[in-house]
């Protein structure tokens, strides 16, 4: 059984590679100029804040756990710290702000999960109306503004966080070497350290990590807190890359994130999944929206496929698990005759 569950994860940690060199090699002969540098520019400036989202879930969906407030929250982040620039505030105190809405809203879903013991989803799923709500008061419904790469003030805003001259290349990815940074940051926080062990504890048993001494409200407070820091700075990605917010941007962000995650061979069951996984499919999901593009699918109709493929990847295991008991049933009633 052992050597069976092993094979099984190892499977689910090929679909998203598998995927990859599949969707690379369709686009490769249908797509129009796909095999270019400003297909990898691209692709990588439009995985940036969806990939932050997806790094900071993966911790959350390992402890057994979900987030549905992280697009909206997001989006809530970006529209008040563009608002509060646009009232005169300094551009570092924005970006902080931005990064505290989304530290104050992790934190609240937190403290309804692991302290008031509200179900993640309900917990969550309010969370998401009252950011988007509160958003949206603060600023009128109306469109907030970041600076601009040839703004007179903050027009290091755009060089820092999405793209500048590096390398003697015009429009470089600066943005992948966040992207790149804080992935090294948080495995090593998940793979190397006590914290790490207590998120997988948490997911794998929850009540035999509580009787191991293991500090499972505070462990799951600090998840969902980081999960929002991880949101503000998701938020500051993609008002450099965007400029302008809208209060309605962020619907569905949060399935793209979680699609991440799933696709990547973390459990939603919690206890398993590791980093890497996640990061090949920010890629995949990333090139899936970039190469259907290209052959001018919409918007809504690349949402629906994100929403089947996790629809997909979530039955695969049970289906496999289905036929092997079919299998195990059968072969058992040929032994008995």
């Amino acid at each position: 059984m052992e050597k069976l569950g092993k094979k099984k994860l190892d499977m689910q940690k090929l679909l998203a590679p598998a995927a990859l060199v599949i969707l690379y090699i369709v686009f490769s002969i249908f797509g129009n100029n796909f095999l270019s540098l400003d297909m990898v520019k691209n692709i990588l400036e439009s995985s940036y804040y969806i990939g932050f989202m997806a790094f900071g879930v993966t911790f959350i969906i390992i402890t057994g756990g979900i987030d549905l407030s992280l697009g909206t929250v997001m989006m809530c982040a970006a529209l008040l710290g563009g608002y509060v620039f646009k009232q005169g505030w300094p551009l570092i105190l924005a970006i902080a702000l931005t990064l505290f809405v989304g530290i104050a809203f992790g934190f609240v879903n937190g403290v309804l999960i692991a302290k008031l013991k509200l179900p993640p989803f309900i917990a969550t799923l309010g969370t998401q109306m009252m950011s988007m709500g509160f958003g949206s008061i603060i600023t009128k419904v109306q469109s907030q503004t970041w600076p601009t790469a040839t703004a007179e003030v903050g027009g290091w805003f755009k060089k820092v966080f999405i793209r500048a001259e590096l390398f003697g290349i015009k429009g470089f990815p600066v943005g992948a070497f966040w992207l790149i940074g804080f992935f090294i940051i948080a495995a090593l926080i998940l793979h190397k350290t006590k914290f790490g062990r207590y998120v997988y504890a948490i997911g794998s048993n929850r009540t035999t990590a509580l009787y191991s001494g293991v500090p499972v409200q505070r462990v799951r407070i600090i998840c969902y807190a980081m999960t929002g820091l991880i949101s503000g700075l998701s938020a500051i990605l993609y008002a450099s890359w965007m400029g302008s917010i809208r209060w309605d941007i962020a619907t569905g962000y949060e399935l793209e994130a979680i699609s991440m995650v799933v696709l990547g061979g973390i459990s939603t069951a919690g206890g398993k999944g590791n980093f890497p996984g996640t990061v090949i499919s920010i890629f995949t999901i990333g090139l899936l929206k970039y190469g259907l593009g290209l052959i001018n699918v919409n918007s809504q109709t690349i949402l629906m496929i994100i929403g089947a493929i996790l629809i997909l990847v979530v039955m695969l295991p049970n289906i496999r698990d289905s036929i092997a008991a079919r299998r195990a049933v059968e072969a058992q009633r040929q032994k008995s005759v």
